[in-house]
This record gives structure tokens, sequence and C-alpha cells, in this order.
């Protein structure tokens, strides 16, 4: 098995099942077939001898047919019983002769059926040879692409771990992912209340835990049309499946990093800056929005003009400039504009 995090050509050979038993097989699936070839030679060299003995007695019995023609034009000299005689010899003779031809048209048909029978023999056992031969390349993975090896993770008694050679698989659980580095996928779900606004092609940000500073402009891709499986959660929470592609990398992205993704589902162009939304105040319902500033003398207050904004953050476009402080809370004491 190819080592986790080493790269690898396209079909380059990256991991070998067990195939022991496989190969012992393909072994006895080539006697086989030599064995069927060989039995094909043979009955084909046979059918040859008894065709050309066939071809001998007719050539012998035309033989007789003709001697018996030259005797039968004797009988002027002979008596009535001799000629006779010689004229049942020439009947006996041209029946044996037909009889001969006949029996030849038959005989060739059964040669011919013979030897159908070993040429489905012998394909039968080809076919099962190439089958073995094509069962035994499948114990063979190969990269399908120029790319780094991911192992994947699998349940090793009570714990997981990465998949180490000598681990037993079972049919159709993934071992190994080939990632083209070149170009990056993260795999993503959205809740099914939240994905309802999303399209293909829509912008996102996304943020690596491993490295808080990194942010990566990305786009969706493809968006899932069925939920994924709840596993150990509610089976009322759904989430369905959203991949999106990175429209840059970095050198320090590795395959398995996790990842937050914000998608952008609208802008505000006129936006000044970003406050959260515990931020804003309004006096009643339906109240000029406003905001507490951090100013010299204390916190002041001041009216703003709201854009867009989300469950958790606003746009700000007049009234506030970036870099000013807000407060989360009403302040104690606050500073009259």
């Amino acid at each position: 098995m190819a080592p986790a995090g080493s790269f690898v050509q396209k079909g380059t050979k990256v991991a070998e099942f067990d195939r022991q038993m496989m190969l012992l097989r393909l072994d006895d699936y080539r006697d086989s077939v030599r064995r069927q070839e060989l039995d094909m030679m043979n009955l084909r060299a046979n059918l040859e001898v008894s065709r050309n003995a066939r071809g001998k007695n007719i050539e012998s019995a035309k033989g007789q047919v003709e001697k018996a023609q030259l005797d039968l034009k004797t009988t002027p000299v002979r008596s009535a019983m001799d000629a006779e005689r010689l004229r049942l010899t020439l009947e006996e003779a041209l029946a044996r002769y037909k009889e001969l031809q006949e029996e030849v048209k038959f005989a060739d048909a059964s040669d011919q059926a013979s030897i159908r029978i070993e040429e489905m023999d012998f394909q039968r056992a080809s076919l099962e040879l190439k089958r073995a031969e094509m069962n035994a390349d499948k114990m063979i993975s190969k990269a399908p692409i120029d790319g780094l090896v991911v192992m994947q993770n699998i349940r090793r008694g009570m714990e997981f771990g990465q998949v180490q050679q000598g681990d037993q698989l079972f049919p159709g659980q993934f071992f190994m992912q080939i990632v083209d580095n070149r170009s990056m996928v993260v795999n993503a779900t959205v809740n099914q209340v939240d994905v309802d606004p999303l399209r293909i092609g829509d912008k996102a940000r996304v943020r690596f835990d491993a490295y808080p500073d990194l942010v990566l402009p990305a786009h969706v891709f493809s968006i899932g049309a069925v939920t994924n499986q709840g596993g150990m959660r509610a089976s009322f929470v759904k989430a369905v499946p959203v991949k999106l592609k990175l429209d840059a990398l970095d050198p320090r992205i590795i395959p398995d990093l996790s990842v937050s993704v914000d998608v952008i589902l609208d802008s505000d162009q006129k936006a000044a800056a970003i406050i959260p939304l515990e931020s804003v105040f309004k006096d009643g319902e339906g109240g000029t929005p406003f905001v507490f500033v951090q100013a010299p003398m204390g916190w002041e207050r001041r009216g703003v003009e709201l854009g867009l904004g989300s469950n958790t953050s606003v746009a700000v476009r007049s009234g506030l400039k970036a870099g000013e402080v807000v407060a989360l809370s009403r302040p104690p004491v606050v500073k009259q504009p």
C-alpha cells in the first residue's frame, strides 16, 4: 500500500489486496485452457485421420465398381450363371459405393459438430481464464490521476485509525483517496432550513481551523438533491450535502482539514462597516436604530442607517466608520451628542 501523504502518478499501483487464492485459481484456469486446446488439436487430428480413411474406402469402392463393370463386359463369353453372378457383383459394388458416399455427408456433419463442441468448451475455458485474470487485476488498485494519497479512517476495535496494511475491508468500504492538490474541494453540510437560498455559483469564504489567519475564496458548485442520513443525530435534524471549490490555494492546505464556510448570499456595496446585531438599539418598536460608539469622553449615542443583515450581524451604511468601537449592551453612562 502506498504511504499516506505520498504523491503518486496516474497508473501507479497504490494498493494490492491479498490475492493468493485468486492467483492459484488463475493457474488452474490456465491449465484448463491449455488442456482444452490440446484436446481440440487431438480431435482435429483424429477426425482428419477418419476423413482420410473414408476417402480411401470410397476410392476402393469406386475401384470395385469399375472392376465389376469391366468384368460384366465379358458376359458374351461366359455362361448364363457366371453372367448373372457378375451382374449381381456390379450391383453390390454400386450399392456399396453409393452407401459410402451418403455416409460421408453424415460423417462430415458429425465431425463438424464434434469440432464445434470442442471449440465451445475452449471458448468457455478461455472466458473463465479472462474473467479470473480481470478479477486478479481488480485486486490491484491504481491511481486514476496524479495526486496525494489520503488514507481513510476505519474502526479498529473501539478506536478509529487510518487504514493500515493487514486491515480487513468490507465490500463498498472507502479506504483511500487520491486527491489532486491543484484543485481542492470542500465537502460541507447545510441545515435543511438554510439551504433554500443557496445557488450554484454563490461566492463564499473558507476559514481553516488549523490556520486562523487563512481565508480563501471559494464558490458553490454542487448542492445535494437529498439530505444525508441522520446517523447518531435525531431523525428530524437533516442536513444537505454541499460542495464548494476553492478559487485560490495555499501551500499549507492539505486534505482532511476542518474548515468553516461563509456563503455570500447578497452584498451591500454601500456598507461602511459590519457590526454585531446586539450592538443595534431602538427606542421602541419601529424606532430609529442607533448604536453606542466609544469616544474619548465616554460612550456616545449615534444614529445609523442599516443595510443587509443576518441573524448575527448587520451592515451599517452611514453613521459609523470602520474601526470604531461599539457597545454590545447599553453602557451605564452615555455622553449625549
